[in-house]
């Protein structure tokens, strides 16, 4: 699956490609300031801007377990600032802007490691998957 996306006056990086790759579940994005990322799906699906996710507020995100096996079923753009992405698991309420997008692939590292730790400290460590 493969989107396009459309240049704004917008100041901050765009993605000006996106390309799903489900059999690997990455999501590849290249930005207009030449920033290049793949986000595995468990990542976007694990830190979805929704509410189920985030909470309503600071302290109320709820830790996403059992997400190794997800997929990317659909993606929709929304205007020209975000996508929306439908899961596997039928989760499809987070809209995903080019800044949080630009934000996920700048820190992916830290918040993949800030996952990990989580699911470590509430017991429920991440399965392997082959």
């Amino acid at each position: 699956m493969l989107i396009t996306v459309s240049k704004n006056s917008h100041h901050a990086p765009m993605p000006v490609d996106i390309k799903l790759h489900q059999n690997s579940r990455l999501l590849e994005i290249k930005f207009d300031n030449n920033t290049e990322c793949m986000l595995s799906c468990e990542f976007l699906r694990v830190y979805s801007p929704s509410a189920e996710v985030r909470g309503h507020g600071h302290g109320q995100e709820v830790l996403q377990i059992d997400k190794e096996d997800v997929n990317i079923i659909a993606i929709a753009p929304v205007g020209n600032y975000a996508i929306k992405l439908t899961f596997s698991d039928g989760h499809d309420t987070g809209l995903y802007s080019w800044d949080y997008l630009y934000d996920l692939a700048q820190n992916y590292d830290a918040l993949w490691l800030e996952y990990i730790g989580k699911l470590d400290a509430a017991g429920h460590p991440r399965k392997h998957i082959t």
